[in-house]
C-alpha cells in the first residue's frame, strides 16, 4: 500500500478514522442530539421540530459555497480551521445552556457548528482524494464510513447515556441543595448538559491538535489562486445548469424531495415520543434508555440494514429492489402507532421496535444513496452529487419544521398514522422516476 508521505504520523490509518469521526460527530450532534437536549430542557414539540429543522440549512446550500475551499487556502487548512470552530461552537451552546435565555443564544452557536461541519465536510471529502492514492482511496473507503457510523453511535448512544447519567448525579446534587437552603431549584439537567458539551468542545480540540501534526501534506493540495472567482462563478453557473439539464429533472427532483418526506417527519418526533410522560402520549423513558434504544440497537440496525440493502442492489440491480426498499424505509414506521397505542412499559418490546423500525430505515435508505449515485453520473459527477445531497437535505428541513406543530395538533397516535399516511409520495415518485436496470450490478457502482 502506497503511503503519500514518507512520515509514519501520516500514514493513512493515523488521520482516516479520525478525520471521519470529526465529520460525523457535529452533524449528529445538530441533528440528533440537540433535540433530545432540548426536550429535556423542557422546550416544546413545535419549537424543537421547527429550530432543528432550520439546522439543516447549511447542508442544503452548502454546494453554493465549496467552490471556495477549493480557492482559498488548503483543504488542510479548511479541515484543522472548521475543527477548531465546531470545538469554539459546542463550547458556546455548554456556556449558554444554564443561562436564563438559553434557546436563542444555543441555537446561535448550533447554527455556527452546523456550517462549519458542512464546511468541515466539503473540506475532508475533498482532502481525502488528495491525500490517497487510488488503490488507497479504495482501500479505506470501508474505514472511511466505518467510523463515520461510528460517530453516530457516539453521538446518539454514548453522548446521550452520559447526559443522562450526569443528569442523575447533577439531580441528586440540586435535590441536596433545595433541602439545605429551602431554594427553589430545578434539577440539574442543564449543568449534565452543559458538561456533556464542554467535553465534547474539548474533544475537538484534541482534533484540532492531533490533525494538525497527523494530515499529510499533499503536492496536489494547493489553493488555485490562479483562478479568478469570476471564472469559478462561470463554472459552478455552468456545472449547476448541467445537473438541471438531466432528462426527466423534475421527477428526480421530486424524488429527491419526497422520498424522505415521512421520514423527515418522525425523525424530529420520536425521541420527545420516547421522552414524554404517558399523560402526554409518550413512553416516559429516561435519557439515557433513549440513549441505549437509538444509540446502540438503533444503530447496529441500522447499519445492519444498509449492509444487506446495498449488498442486495450490487447483486441484482438497484432497479429489482427499489420497491422493496420503499417498502421497508417506510412501512416500519407503523411500530410507532403500536408503541403510541399501547404504551408498553416493557424495554425488550420498545427496543424490539425501534430496532426494526432503524433496520427497515438502513435498507430503505441504501436505494437512496444508490439513485443519487446515479443521477450524478458524468463528467460532473462530485459537483452533481453534492447538488443531490443539498436537496436531500431540503426534503428532510421542510417537512420536519411543521412536524411539532402537527403532533401537538393532533396527539403522537395520530400524528404516528399521518406519518405512515405521508409515505404515499415516496411510493408514488419511485414508481415513476428514469433508472436504468443495469443500474447497480457488478462495477457499476463505485
Amino acid at each position: 500500500m502506497r503511503v503519500p508521505q514518507n512520515s509514519r504520523s501520516n500514514h493513512p490509518w493515523a488521520w482516516v478514522p479520525s478525520l471521519y469521526l470529526a465529520s460525523g460527530l457535529p452533524y449528529v450532534v445538530v441533528m440528533s442530539v440537540s433535540v433530545i437536549m432540548y426536550k429535556r430542557l423542557g422546550i416544546s414539540n413545535t419549537e424543537i421540530a421547527l429550530y432543528t429543522s432550520w439546522l439543516y440549512l447549511p447542508w442544503v446550500i452548502k454546494p453554493f459555497w465549496s467552490p471556495l475551499v477549493n480557492i482559498v487556502k488548503t483543504r488542510r487548512a479548511w479541515i484543522v480551521a472548521m475543527q477548531l470552530l465546531i470545538g469554539a461552537g459546542l463550547g458556546g451552546v455548554a456556556l449558554t445552556i444554564p443561562a436564563d435565555n438559553f434557546l436563542r443564544g444555543s441555537l446561535a452557536f448550533l447554527w455556527l457548528l452546523a456550517f462549519s461541519s458542512a464546511t468541515h465536510d466539503i473540506a475532508a471529502d475533498g482532502f481525502y482524494m488528495l491525500g490517497l492514492s487510488r488503490h488507497d482511496q479504495t482501500w479505506f473507503v470501508g474505514v472511511r464510513s466505518t467510523f463515520y457510523r461510528l460517530a453516530m453511535i457516539t453521538g446518539q448512544g454514548l453522548l446521550i447515556i452520559l447526559a443522562g447519567a450526569l443528569e442523575n448525579v447533577m439531580s441528586a446534587r440540586g435535590t441536596e441543595a433545595v433541602v439545605l437552603t429551602g431554594a427553589s431549584l430545578a434539577p440539574g439537567t442543564s449543568q449534565a448538559w452543559a458538561i456533556t458539551f464542554y467535553l465534547l468542545a474539548g474533544l475537538f480540540v484534541l482534533f484540532f491538535v492531533w490533525h494538525r501534526f497527523a494530515l499529510p501534506r499533499p503536492a496536489e493540495d494547493v489553493p488555485k489562486l490562479h483562478t479568478t472567482f469570476a471564472e469559478v462563478f462561470r463554472g459552478f453557473i455552468e456545472t449547476f445548469a448541467s445537473f438541471f439539464h438531466k432528462p426527466q429533472i423534475g421527477l428526480i427532483l421530486a424524488f429527491l424531495l419526497l422520498f424522505r418526506f415521512s421520514e423527515a417527519q418522525l425523525v424530529k418526533l420520536s425521541a420527545p415520543f420516547l421522552l414524554d410522560p404517558p399523560e402526554l402520549g409518550g413512553l416516559a423513558l429516561s435519557t439515557g434508555q433513549v440513549g441505549f434504544a437509538y444509540g446502540t440497537i438503533g444503530v447496529l440496525m441500522l447499519v445492519l440494514g444498509g449492509l444487506t440493502g446495498g449488498f442486495l442492489a450490487a447483486r441484482h440491480g438497484l432497479k429489482r429492489w427499489l420497491l422493496w426498499m420503499v417498502i421497508a424505509i417506510n412501512l416500519p414506521n407503523a411500530v410507532y402507532i403500536f408503541l403510541a397505542t399501547t404504551l408498553p412499559e416493557n424495554l425488550v418490546i420498545i427496543n424490539l421496535a425501534i430496532g426494526v423500525e432503524q433496520f427497515g430505515y438502513g435498507f430503505g435508505f441504501a436505494a437512496y444513496m444508490l439513485y443519487m449515485l446515479y443521477i450524478s453520473n458524468g463528467v460532473h459527477q462530485t459537483a452533481h452529487y453534492a447538488i443531490s445531497t443539498g436537496f436531500m437535505a431540503l426534503g428532510m428541513m421542510i417537512p420536519g419544521m411543521f412536524s411539532g406543530w402537527l403532533q401537538e395538533l393532533i396527539g403522537y397516535q395520530y400524528f404516528f398514522i399521518w406519518v405512515l399516511a405521508a409515505t404515499v409520495p415516496s411510493f408514488i415518485v419511485t414508481l415513476l422516476i428514469p433508472l436504468d436496470k443495469s443500474f447497480g450490478k457488478k462495477k457499476s457502482v463505485p
